[in-house]
């Protein structure tokens, strides 16, 4: 008997080898005519597939985020069949499913890829789709594999680095392509497809290879889904914080300051300004210390760190000064630096935990084509800071950290999310600093403190930082996209390569232990986020200019400036429009800057001390005097 163990953790039993799909007819005919790809024993594999053995198995629908992947990664092969057929000279390489949808790269040779050649692949690509055929998975020897693909460099350097025996190949239709499998039963079950765009792309992502044409696409069961995607498309183009950004006068770039440094304009910088005095007051609460720190340091410190070895070829190189051998770094990191300010003090027990906080600018060399608006810079600002504790007290500040950050997130809106246990791959440990022990330690006291608290959680092997396992803040925005914003990590490693220690109720030396956290994770980035979940429409206290004031004529522009003074004692911050145009226009600009609030002045309200107040999105909310609106705002702004 061969026992499959089910996700609820259910047994059926079968009296010899059995497939997915067998399995999953033998609970119920819907679910087999839903299921597209399952999981054994942690392997995707086809529904086909034979189970000879004792396993676990999880059956995937297109509902599930692995069915997706299945789905997108076969969608990939009739995205290459296509292409071949109008481009019999390309070389193809490889064609994986991504979060949203799916891409291959391939080398058009003296050809070139076009959008006005989109449809035409799009509907070979459904045309082959409608054969419905079969994806069938086979081995092949790695002699026969180079053979097959000789001529194709990109693919025979994929062949050289596998081992005989672990090669397959994948065909359907009239098609064939290198896979390592985990394809949905046929092609008749892709309905709708969409080539999005294409771009450059170095093979292997080298720059110093070739640059490829990635082709990006995306498919769906059903023609309705696709229709929706393309909504939410636009919807986010509307939202693109690059567009936003620029609309609003929050940021700009500037090819003489460089790529990937953002130049914050007055309002951004209002807007970050006050994302810092929110969270520094937060932190206050919490008995954190503030600190500050250069932004460049000795070359020998992100050496005693282990930032040099594990960065240093890939970041910004080493500043050298008249001094022969003396060599600085700009700040990749801000932890090294905190180290040696807990190296200042000599701490005992009682003073601890000590919590040093900083918004730190940080410095890493992303390459060109990766550079992308906020969400990936080269010079960018974290809310870092990193806590020194004993040991005993490491699961009530792991606890603490985990209060601050859905605090944050609860005053700013994002309340969909999950959190990652990124922990180091048991398989690569070389890949990490620090020993076993360490490692377990760290590891477990994340785990116990996400339980504790009830988070809804994913563990995630291979995610870890370097000298450390994380907790990671996946969340999702006002379109269902997921970001990874704040994080928080356990580290065992650096206190010892810094040598850091506190004397102890026994009078010994002690190593601490230290927590990295950034609810924000970066200001650029959690920028970047906010303006697209919001489109722009910040919370109130949050909003660089709260309110506009539209006098009616020039007469009533002294008024205007008395009663914005009146607000700005208040913290009540904005502007006036005094332009030589009618209120309406005025208005309408007002709305298109999405001002939270207008404040209209004339005779009436000059006589009265009063404002006719107009609130974007709702309309005339009336006269009020100025002490009203005052105490209205405070109450609506309240976080």
């Amino acid at each position: 008997m061969i026992k499959i163990t089910l996700p609820d953790g259910s047994i059926r039993e079968f009296e010899s080898a059995v497939t997915p799909l067998e399995v999953a007819k033998s609970i119920s005919e819907g679910l087999a005519r839903n299921t597209i790809s399952a999981i054994v024993n942690g392997t995707q594999v086809e529904i086909t597939t034979p189970i000879t053995t004792d396993s676990t198995l999880q059956l995937l629908t297109w509902n599930d985020d692995m069915g997706k992947k299945a789905f997108w990664h076969s969608s990939a092969h009739l995205l290459a069949q296509a292409i071949m057929e109008f481009y019999p000279e390309a070389k193809l390489t490889i064609g994986p499913a991504i979060e949203q949808g799916f891409y291959y790269d391939v080398d058009f040779g003296d050809e070139s890829l076009s959008e006005k050649d989109f449809e035409k692949i799009e509907k070979k690509m459904l045309e082959n789709a409608k054969k419905d055929s079969t994806f069938n998975l086979y081995s092949v020897s790695k002699a026969d594999a180079l053979k097959e693909y000789e001529g194709n460099e990109y693919k025979t350097e994929l062949i050289s680095n596998l081992n005989d025996g672990e090669i397959t190949f994948c065909s359907h239709d009239n098609f064939t392509d290198l896979c390592r499998g985990g394809h949905i039963p046929s092609t008749g079950i892709v309905k709708a497809v969409k080539i999005l765009n294409a771009a450059g792309a170095y093979w292997r992502g080298d720059e110093k290879n070739k640059q490829l044409t990635r082709v990006y696409a995306i498919s769906f069961p059903k023609q309705k889904d696709l229709t929706e995607y393309l909504e939410r498309l636009e919807e986010a183009k509307r939202r693109d914080h690059r567009k936003l950004g620029r609309e609003l006068g929050i940021y700009a770039f500037s090819e003489k300051v460089g790529a990937g440094l953002p130049l914050w304009l007055p309002k951004g910088t209002a807007l970050r300004k006050k994302l810092e005095n929110f969270l520094s007051e937060a932190q206050k609460k919490s008995g954190y210390e503030f600190v500050m720190t250069p932004h460049i340091g000795a070359k020998e410190l992100y050496v005693t760190s282990g930032h040099w070895d594990k960065y240093g070829a890939d970041s910004f190189q080493p500043i050298k000064t008249p001094n022969e051998g003396e060599e600085f770094m700009l700040k990749p990191m801000n932890c090294p630096h905190h180290c040696e300010i807990y190296k200042v003090g000599q701490w005992s027990y009682k003073d601890l935990p000590k919590r040093f906080a900083e918004f730190g600018t940080v410095y890493r060399y992303e390459q060109s084509g990766e550079l992308h608006g906020l969400t990936r810079v080269r010079g960018f600002t974290q809310d870092d800071a990193h806590l020194f504790c004993t040991p005993d007290q490491l699961l009530a500040e792991f606890e603490n950290v985990i209060d601050l950050t859905l605090y944050v997130f609860k005053s700013l809106g994002f309340e969909d999310f999950v959190t990652q246990v990124s922990l180091r791959d048991p398989e690569k440990k070389e890949k990490y600093i620090g020993s076993d022990e360490n490692w377990k330690k760290a590891e477990d006291a994340i785990i116990q403190a996400a339980e504790k608290k009830g988070l809804k959680t994913i563990v995630e092997y291979g995610e870890a930082a370097f000298y450390g396992p994380k907790l990671d803040f996946m969340v999702k925005d006002a379109l269902g996209r997921s970001w990874q914003l704040g994080t928080i990590q356990v580290d065992y490693n650096l206190p010892e390569r810094f040598d850091l220690w506190y004397t102890g109720s026994d009078n010994e030396k002690h190593r601490p232990v230290m927590i990295h956290r950034a609810p924000f994770g970066s200001m650029e980035r959690f920028i970047a986020i906010l303006l697209e979940n919001t489109a722009g429409d910040f919370p109130l206290w949050l909003a660089p200019d709260q309110f506009t004031i539209l006098p009616i004529s020039e007469k009533y522009v002294d008024y205007a400036k008395k009663v914005s003074q009146l607000l700005e004692n208040h913290d009540i911050c904005g502007l006036i429009d005094d332009r030589n145009e009618k209120t309406g226009k005025k208005i309408r600009d007002a709305e298109l800057k999405k001002l939270p609030f207008m404040l209209i002045v004339g005779e009436n309200e000059e006589v009265g001390e009063t404002v006719s107040v107009r609130r974007r999105g709702e309309g005339d909310l009336g006269t009020m005097t100025i002490e009203e609106f005052i105490t209205y705002f405070k109450k609506e702004s309240k976080i």
